[in-house]
């Protein structure tokens, strides 16, 4: 196949791709490289977020019945730039036959904070782990009143199992220097480290001890929901 046929074959293929597609086929393909201000400009007002069965934002709808899709791992940076009420530009493919945008961006006119969407985050194992440094602002406490974390005077949240914090409790008393490794989470609204391992300075961590609870990138817990109660099972089988 020469050079030339096989240019007119990739561009069929793209032109069945985006009628049939549409949005879902773009929305894949997006990363940092593409620039969506290259892409038709929708503009109106916030009237809702829309919400997943979680309650996660996956859109708005703007005040002209206009619904906008954004992918729900934009959540705080959403509900951060974006308000119901606010007049904003969108960016993105626009349905034929219903009022529906998926979007590459969305931006608050009046501010000018967007959000814009890149992609799911990096979720591979041991990619996130970094180091944090810094000082003890505050011990962060569970509902019970067991320490579960620290704040640190940059604001970033350390947190542990209350076990661990309790066993290396003079580790985390306010004011001291602290360094922990681990999986860190920056979002608009603050960073939090899921730690592993603590100590008072990078080269003098300890691991924490045994096994963790699923944490918010570790995904739905694997081990399946708990038996039933007695009583509550499946019925027996008819006797014969």
């Amino acid at each position: 196949m020469n050079m030339s046929r096989k240019r007119a074959l990739f561009c069929v293929l793209l032109a069945t791709t985006a009628i049939g597609g549409g949005a879902t086929a773009f929305s894949q393909a997006r990363d940092s490289m593409w620039d969506s201000s290259q892409l038709p400009e929708s503009r109106g007002t916030v009237k809702q977020y829309t919400l997943t069965p979680r309650g996660d934002v996956d859109g708005v709808i703007l005040t002209d019945g206009t619904e906008v899709k954004l992918p729900p791992h934009l959540t705080a940076q959403t509900v951060f730039a974006i308000h119901p009420g606010d007049a904003v530009s969108v960016r993105g493919l626009r349905a034929r036959a219903l009022p529906l945008v998926d979007a590459a961006s969305i931006t608050n006119v009046a501010t000018g904070k967007s959000v814009v969407d890149n992609g799911p985050p990096d979720r591979r194992a041991g990619n996130d782990d970094q180091v944090i440094s810094g000082k003890i602002a505050a011990q962060l406490h569970g509902k019970r009143g067991e320490v579960n974390g620290v704040l640190l005077d940059d604001g970033t949240t350390l947190r542990l199992p209350p076990p661990e914090a309790e066993r290396m409790q003079d580790e985390l008393r306010q004011g001291q220097n602290v360094s922990a490794r681990g999986d860190v989470l920056d979002t608009a609204l603050g960073k939090v480290v899921d730690v592993r391992a603590l100590g008072a300075s990078p080269e003098q961590m300890s691991e924490l001890r045994g096994p963790r609870p699923p944490g918010p990138k570790d995904g739905p817990d694997r081990r399946g929901p708990p038996p039933p109660p007695p009583g509550f099972g499946p019925p027996p089988p008819p006797r014969g």
